[in-house]
C-alpha cells in the first residue's frame, strides 16, 4: 500500500513536518517494500488553495492514506473525497511513523485537526507590517506558527459541531502524544 507523509526533508530518515498542505516534502512510501519517493511540494508557498494542491499532488500519486502531523478543513475535505484515510499527530521520522501506521500503533482522523489558513506564514521576514505600532508585529518578527498553538483561533467555516469534533481530535491527540512523551522519557531515565 502506499502511503505519503508529511516531511521537511526528502528521505526516510526526515522528521515529519507538523503542516500537510504547506510542507517541504511528501514522501511516497510502498508499506510493503519500504521503497519511497520524495516529492517537493509546489503548494509550500501557494498563495492560497496549498491543502488542496497538496491533497491532488498525494492522490494522483496513488496514495491510500497520509500520514502528518495536522490537516485542515480544505485538504480534509479533499483528502476524504479521493478516498485517502488521514491519520494525524504523527511525530518523529518518515520511517518511524510508517512502521508505527504498519504495526497498527496510530489510525486515523475523523476530522480535520486545525483552523482554516494554520500553517500560513512562517518565520522573520518583511511583508504586511505598516508602520510602527501594533501594524509592524504582523511584517517582522516570529510567526505565529507553531506545532500546536497555544489557544485555538475559531474557525469559521466550519460548523459548531465540526469545531467540536475537531477540537475533540485534536485533544485526543495531544493526550496520546503527552503519553508517548512521558513513556520515552522513562525508557530514558532506566
Amino acid at each position: 500500500m502506499k502511503v505519503a507523509v508529511s516531511a521537511s526533508a526528502p528521505s526516510l530518515d526526515s522528521p515529519v513536518d507538523p503542516r500537510f498542505g504547506r510542507c517541504a516534502y511528501f514522501i511516497i512510501v510502498d508499506t510493503d517494500t519500504m521503497q519511497y519517493e520524495a516529492i517537493q511540494n509546489p503548494a509550500q508557498y501557494a498563495g492560497g488553495g496549498a491543502g488542496i494542491q497538496a491533497a491532488q499532488i498525494v492522490a494522483s500519486k496513488g496514495v491510500k492514506v497520509v500520514l502528518t502531523g495536522n490537516v485542515g478543513p480544505n485538504a480534509f475535505q479533499a483528502l476524504s473525497a479521493a478516498g485517502i484515510q488521514i491519520v494525524c499527530g504523527v511525530y518523529g521520522t518518515v520511517r518511524e511513523v510508517v512502521t508505527k501506521f504498519k504495526q497498527g500503533e496510530i489510525g486515523g482522523t475523523t476530522s480535520p485537526t486545525v483552523p482554516m489558513h494554520y500553517g500560513v506564514g512562517g518565520g522573520y521576514g518583511r511583508g504586511r507590517g505598516r508602520g510602527m505600532g501594533m501594524g509592524m508585529r504582523y511584517g517582522m518578527g516570529m510567526s505565529q506558527q507553531t506545532a500546536y498553538p497555544a489557544a485555538i483561533p475559531p474557525a469559521p467555516q466550519m460548523t459548531k459541531e465540526q469545531e467540536i469534533q475537531m477540537l475533540k481530535d485534536q485533544m485526543k491527540m495531544l493526550q496520546k502524544q503527552l503519553e508517548n512523551i512521558k513513556k520515552r522519557l522513562k525508557e530514558l531515565k532506566e
